[in-house]
């Protein structure tokens, strides 16, 4: 059996899917714009029982009277989106451990896609850069909060990285 893991950014919220994700898509709709800080949202639904966190919970957000969005309330990563009361739940794709695994198969709510999405392939691509901090690159990457894509058993507490 396939199984599926990911969780938040700085680690407080870790889920897993149990199975295959169906209807893997790119959401235009300016609701998920929004929701996702982000030209669309790509997303892939599973059945609630083949769901489960793993380590802490999310906080819910209904961006509607029926949908609901679940996202880490210590560092902002959205996660789920769901029908409330519904069967299923959708997993944001970037959120898994290997966002690569699930390839959308659809472009859904595509009256509010961008004017300029078609035009995104063509644009000039660059690595990452950021020589203008001390380290540079490398100095982001060697002080990154950010968890790991894996499960672990423990996980620096301090979770209130602001200033």
């Amino acid at each position: 059996m396939t199984t599926f893991s990911g969780g938040c950014q700085c680690g407080a919220v870790r889920y897993r899917v149990e199975g295959a994700l169906a209807t893997p898509h790119l959401c235009h709709c300016r609701m998920c714009q929004k929701a996702a800080g982000n030209y669309f949202m790509p997303l892939a639904s599973a059945d609630n029982s083949a769901f489960s966190l793993t380590c802490g919970a999310p906080r819910w957000f209904f961006s509607s009277e029926f949908i609901k969005r679940g996202f880490c309330e210590q560092c902002g990563t959205p996660l789920f989106f769901m029908t409330d009361g519904g069967d299923r739940i959708s997993v944001t794709l970037g959120s898994l451990d290997d966002p690569s695994a699930i390839i959308p198969a659809t472009q859904d709510g595509v009256e509010g896609r961008v004017s300029f999405f078609h035009a995104l392939p063509g644009l000039p691509e660059r690595h990452t850069d950021r020589s203008d901090l001390p380290g540079g690159t490398a100095g982001v990457a060697g002080s990154s909060r950010q968890h790991p894509d894996h499960d672990t058993d423990h996980w620096p507490k301090e979770r209130d990285h602001e200033r």
